[in-house]
């Protein structure tokens, strides 16, 4: 059964920065196309970034130079930086795994807010 798990987020000044972390199991993330989107309140799911199975970065064009996404494959987690951040990165941030299927992780808010 594959699960992903997000965690890391909360309420950050704006300016702040937080780390989200999403743990996967029953899938090796080094093999899948791993992506962070994020859903503010009465808004559409938007892609934010994501790293394809050879390690190559894609960022949304409004967190290029503030956000960035890793991996640690011995813990089989991805994260997300996210730097400068702004009242308009307020959402639910979601991570998704895609190999032959697409799976979704539960969510984590991310409130930016003074």
């Amino acid at each position: 059964q594959v699960q992903l798990v997000e965690s890391g987020g909360g309420l950050v000044q704006p300016g702040g920065s937080l780390r989200l972390s999403c743990a996967a199991s029953g899938i090796t993330v080094s093999k899948c196309t791993m992506s962070w989107y994020r859903q503010a309140p009465g808004k559409e799911r938007e892609f934010v970034a994501r790293m394809s199975r050879g390690g190559s970065a894609d960022l949304a064009d409004s967190v290029k130079g503030r956000f960035a996404i890793s991996s640690d494959n011995a813990k089989n987690t991805v994260y997300l930086e996210m730097n400068s951040l702004k009242p308009e990165d307020t959402a639910v941030y979601f991570c998704r795994a895609q190999l032959i299927r697409t799976y979704w992780g539960q969510g984590t808010q991310v409130t930016v807010s003074s």
